[in-house]
Formats: structure tokens, sequence, C-alpha cells
């Protein structure tokens, strides 16, 4: 494992999702909800902040490697989980919502690694479909934190209740996309 700062970004980014969760179990004397609602959200922007800056930083600096390609996306997946579960408890996010985008995660890195394991890794990169998705969701989940009014004029709730909603849209749209271009290769003996 490459001890660089584009990794240890990353390693930054999974040691800030606890801190997420945490923020919401302090006692309201140490911490009102307001407060936690602020915490919340800056702690999650600061860590979306970190996973652009680790991928700039290792291309800037060439110090890309096998291990960070594949921390960054887990590091991601289990910021998006991390908050989605804590959204859900403070009922700010439906459960089919947070179940259809957790899920697709699961599904789509276990079809990643099959893919790679048939030498198929290529067939499964990225689609536009699921930027827009991953746009929509990081938008909408420091809204969900946030909760109240921003500016006195951003419903924050409601406008990340729509974008989440967009998101899980759109999550099946890319899960079905991604299932569709590998749907041929399992059909082939390995």
């Amino acid at each position: 494992m490459p001890l660089n700062i584009p990794n240890l970004l990353t390693w930054l980014r999974i040691v800030l999702i606890p801190l997420i969760v945490g923020v919401y179990y302090m006692p309201e004397s140490v911490l009102n909800i307001e407060n936690k609602n602020i915490a919340a959200t800056s702690i999650f922007i600061f860590a979306a902040i970190t996973d652009w800056l680790d991928g700039y930083l290792a291309r800037a600096l060439n110090q890309t490697s096998p291990f960070g390609a594949f921390l960054d996306p887990v590091a991601d997946k289990l910021m998006v989980a991390g908050a989605l579960i804590m959204l859900l408890q403070l009922e700010r996010v439906e459960s089919v919502v947070a179940l259809i985008i957790i899920g697709r995660e699961i599904a789509i890195s276990a079809l990643r690694e099959w893919m790679a394991q048939i030498g198929q890794a290529r067939s499964v990169a990225v689609a536009f479909v699921g930027k827009i998705k991953t746009a929509a969701q990081m938008i909408a989940i420091p809204l969900l934190l946030y909760e109240d009014d921003l500016f006195g004029r951003i419903h924050c709730l409601w406008l990340g209740t729509v974008l989440i909603n967009v998101a899980a849209v759109l999550t099946v749209i890319s899960m079905l996309y991604y299932l569709r271009k590998a749907l041929p290769l399992a059909s082939h003996p390995d």
C-alpha cells in the first residue's frame, strides 16, 4: 500500500464517516439538533472535497496506484451508505430510496469485481448516467443532513428529497445499463 497524499486523503474520508454519524449521538446538552445538522453537513462536504482532491492530486503528482484505485470507490460507497443510514434513522430519507442506492452500490461493486476477474473490467466503466446519479446524491445528502432553510430561501429538506429521489431513479437506470453490458458475458463459459 503506497502511503502518499492521495491515499491519506482517502483514508481521512473513511475516518470521517463515523464522525458524521457520531455527531448525532452527542447529547442535546452538548450539541442541539441544528448544530448537529451543521456539523454533519460540514464534515460530509469536507469529505466530498477530499474525494475530488485525492483524485486530482493522484493525477497531478503522478501518484496513482492500484491500491488507490481500489480504495477510493470503497471510501465513496462507505461515505454515502453511512450518511444514508443516518438519514434513514433521522427519517429524512425513505427506506426504499436508501435500499435502492446502497443495494446498487453493492451489486455493481460485485459485478465490477466479477468483470475484472474475467478480464472485462472496461465493459463496466463508469457511464454518464452514473456520473449524474453521483452528482445528484452528493448534492442531496448535505441538503438532507442540513435539513433547515438555507439563506431563508432554499428549503433544504424538500430540495434534498427531490434530488435523492432523482438519484434513486438514476441509480436503477445505471444499474440496468451495467447489467445489460454484463449479461452477454454471463452466458459465455470462463
